[in-house]
Formats: C-alpha cells, structure tokens, sequence
C-alpha cells in the first residue's frame, strides 16, 4: 500500500470503506497526466473552497520542492543570461495542470445571469475539456445540480469523471466513473474527511511524477 495513503486510513479509520475508490481515483488521474491530461475541479460552498485548495496542492510543490529539470533550467539561462535565467529557474517548480471551475467570477456571474445557473460549471467543461482530461466534482449530498451538469457534458466530452460526495453518492454515484462516498452524513463531516482524501491523492501523484 502506497505510504500516503496508509498514513490516511490510519488517520482516518472510518473512511476504510473508501480505500478502493480512492485508488481508483488516483489511477484515473496518473493515466491522465501520463498522456499529457489536465484535471477540473467543481463544488459549492465549502466544496468550492476545497476545488481551489485542490489545485494548489497540484500545480507547485506540496510536500515536496519539484525543481525544473537540469535541461529547462540550462535554456532558460541561455535565454535570459546567468543571473535571470537562474532566478526564473530557481522559482519556477513541476506543475500537474489542474483548473478551479469556481474560481472564474466573471464568467461564471455572466453565464448565471445570462444563460443558467445549473449549467455555468457545464459551460467551462466544453470550454477547456478534452478527450483524457479528468473532471472532479465534489457534493456532499452528491445531487448538486451543477456539478451534475458539468459531470454529463463531461462524459460525452470523452473526460473520466471523479465524484467526492457523502454516504449515499446521490445522483453522482451512477454517473461518474468512480464516486468516493465518504461513509459521513452532515456536511461537516463529510467535508471533513474529503480533506485528507483528495490530499492523499495529491501526494500520491506528487511522489509518481516528482519523487524520482
């Protein structure tokens, strides 16, 4: 069992029930990024806030530093001489590409106002989605009607679809390809155990593709 997530069930006993379905979660988004895929992340309210902790953790360093590699860092000081080209290098780290649906004020007032409120994360998924990306909703009732809505674009866009949600799963237990239902009933505590569920994961990918 990888390290991380050992550390996470016994942490967290009670989310043993969800040990398979974070596996495949973190496998869905290893075989994305391995083809050149990028993850989206969508929710509400405190899921929304967790969307853009998500993204965070993956685009620069989490646990680890992630410096360029040595033939990025040597183009960038033959570009832009000694000194610059080794304080871009020095301050740039390994990215996985990750997008926050939430995070884009404009658009998303205008797509409410304008168009429908259901559909504003669905709009972004047609926007920026392509074949082999990945799309993470969160919900913990599972039946958010956005995120639903981005989750069928998703699925028709040729996306893998990722669903944290409560006990039942709601709706997004049969629609997503795999949906981790945190065994929790109140929000809180659902929210609560989706932390250090999507933080694993995190470390886990941070450990394949920057650990070597």
């Amino acid at each position: 069992m990888n390290r991380a997530l050992e550390a996470l069930l016994e942490k967290y006993p009670d989310i043993a029930s969800c040990q398979d379905d974070i596996v495949a979660a973190y496998d869905i988004m290893r075989e994305s990024y391995e083809n050149g895929g990028k993850a989206l992340f969508c929710g509400n309210g405190g899921s929304a806030s967790d969307s853009e902790h998500i993204v965070g953790e993956l685009m620069k360093g989490f646990m680890s530093r992630r410096p360029v590699p040595d033939e990025e860092r040597a183009r960038w000081i033959e570009a832009y001489g000694d000194e610059e080209g080794r304080y871009i290098a020095d301050h740039l780290q390994g990215g996985l590409p990750a997008i926050s649906l939430v995070s884009h004020t404009a658009l998303l007032t205008a797509f409410i106002n304008d168009v429908a409120a259901d559909m504003m994360f669905a709009q972004q998924v047609y926007g920026y989605g392509k074949p082999g990306d990945v799309l993470v909703g969160l919900s913990t009732s599972g039946n958010s009607a956005n995120v639903m809505r981005a989750v069928q674009v998703a699925k028709l866009r040729g996306l893998k679809t990722i669903g944290l949600t409560g006990r039942t799963g709601g709706k997004m237990a049969e629609a997503c390809d795999v949906t981790i239902r945190v065994p929790k009933d109140s929000t809180p505590d659902i929210q609560e155990r989706h932390l250090p569920i999507y933080h694993a994961i995190c470390i886990m990918l941070e450990e394949e593709f920057f650990g070597k």
